[in-house]
């Protein structure tokens, strides 16, 4: 005996995006928006702080002639608005521009920056109820574990890649420049231009490393700076939680 069907289309239930397995939704939901797209304008192209093959190779984002305008990603470190990204993304900027999350657009200033480690922190006015993300340990993370990244690649506002962690504690020096990275950690999460400044996140919603650059026509290869390396730097510039 055959039975019976009403010809309409089963219910779905549940969004899938509740799952369970989907573990990622939470966490770029609240990491969403502490994540800033960046651009800055700068008028010379004498401001590239090293080689132009060397620029194009590892910052394909840079390649415009002169005027240049840069495209790049940051991420809210201090609710008055304190912001980390990589430093040649705002190098040489007379104009530095930042959209959050939500919309709002502002200009910020340069407050702290290391152009040899390639990491800066600019500024914008608190607007209102700012979130920021929070700061783990590069030191602790290990080689295989998952994480998200978070960035503006091609001006494509945050956009989510995953992956793992493929190696940690790499040191690149640059050739015909004095630019230094140090606790570099490797991953296959994509990382594609603009997405420089942006985030390398753990599964617990925290900050390990800061995206940096990744070898250009090289797919699976990104590179981020470990945060351990930078937030013992910036950290007795930054003001105190209130």
């Amino acid at each position: 005996m055959k039975r019976k069907t009403s010809g309409k289309i089963a219910s779905a239930g549940r969004p899938a995006y509740r799952h369970p397995g989907n573990f990622f939704v939470p966490i770029v939901e609240k990491a969403k928006h502490g994540v800033v797209a960046l651009r800055s304008k700068s008028d010379s192209r004498s401001s590239r702080p090293f080689n132009d093959f060397l620029f194009s190779l590892l910052f394909p984002e840079e390649e415009d002639d002169s005027p240049r305008e840069s495209m790049g990603t940051g991420f809210i470190i201090h609710p008055d608005g304190y912001i980390l990204t990589s430093e040649h993304i705002i190098h040489g900027a007379e104009e530095i521009r930042v959209k959050l999350y939500d919309g709002r657009r502002s200009t910020a200033k340069v407050v702290l920056k290391d152009e040899r480690r390639d990491w800066g922190v600019i500024k914008i006015p608190a607007m209102g109820r700012l979130r920021p993300l929070p700061i783990g340990s590069s030191e602790q993370s290990r080689v295989g574990e998952m994480v998200i990244s978070i960035g503006n690649p091609l001006g494509l506002d945050h956009t989510i890649t995953t992956g793992v962690i493929s190696a940690k504690n790499r040191q690149i020096r640059l050739t015909n420049s004095d630019k230094l990275y140090e606790d570099i950690i490797q991953t296959d999460c994509a990382i594609n231009p603009g997405n420089s400044g942006g985030p390398l996140i753990n599964m617990n919603g925290q900050v390990i490393g800061m995206n940096a650059f990744v070898v250009k026509d090289n797919q699976g290869l990104g590179f981020a700076i470990g945060i351990d390396s930078i937030k013992k730097r910036i950290s007795p510039y930054l003001p105190r939680r209130r």
